[in-house]
């Protein structure tokens, strides 16, 4: 079975009879409680050193978003090569995730985002520490590493919303990067869809006549990210990957 059919047919079985303990829902609110101090911070620091540098900001961005997606790739691989068990499907939709920020990446940089050495500076070193963050989580509490990832991709849908409702007709004068238009448009949309939780005949084929279609398709990426990352938070949908 798919991603998406997993996504959209999952049973309940699991939250409709067996009830949580009080002491396991109290440890699961404090978990996420301190991922959410942890990312707020990390939000409020980089909003302040990129306040009026909105290309650099998204380069930073995209540079770590990347990163869990990684560390899930590298611990998926880690347990089928030691035989413990093999999720063909969730190494193909965190692959085809990890492809979709690698664009947005390339597109960052074909605007500017990574001219300055210490923005490249501070966006390498910080995904290499958030790498080695990410990966123990992501082997004793998968649900929560996902759920660290699911605020952070919330963070950059509301922070390219911000940018487009601030900037539309500005973006609309200027013309798309040919790395978005490649993506988008030209290229071979196969890891684009499947990184989509609609249904196939609901698939997004996006229009990229300007920069801001450009923004909007990136900024509805981070939104299937987002539905991603809260369907493998479900316990019953990780175990129906095949």
């Amino acid at each position: 079975m798919g991603f998406r059919a997993i996504a959209h047919h999952s049973s309940s079985f699991i939250q409709e009879f067996i009830k949580p303990s009080s002491q396991h829902l109290l440890w699961r609110d404090t978990v996420k409680a301190l991922i959410q101090s942890i990312v707020s911070i990390l939000v409020f620091i980089t909003d302040r050193v990129y306040r009026n540098r909105p290309y650099p900001r998204f380069y930073v961005l995209e540079t770590v978003a990347r990163v869990p997606y990684f560390a899930y790739l590298s611990v998926l691989h880690l347990y089928e090569t030691l035989g413990w068990w093999r999720k063909a499907d969730l190494l193909k939709v965190h692959f085809a995730e990890t492809w979709n920020e690698l664009h947005h990446l390339l597109i960052m940089e074909s605007l500017g985002g990574n001219q300055r050495w210490g923005d490249r500076f501070l966006a390498q070193h910080a995904a290499v520490g958030y790498y080695w963050i990410v990966v123990p989580i992501y082997m004793l509490l998968p649900e929560y590493a996902y759920y660290m990832m699911e605020l952070i991709e919330q963070h950059a849908y509301d922070t390219y919303d911000t940018y487009l409702n601030e900037n539309a007709e500005t973006l609309k004068q200027q013309a798309a990067p040919d790395i978005a238009v490649s993506y988008y448009r030209d290229g071979d949309l196969y890891m684009f869809e499947e990184m989509q939780t609609n249904a196939p005949s609901s698939f997004r084929r996006p229009t990229v006549d300007n920069l801001y279609d450009v923004f909007i398709n990136v900024r509805d990426d981070e939104s299937e990210h987002v539905k991603t990352m809260v369907a493998c938070q479900q316990a019953e949908v990780r175990a129906a990957f095949c």
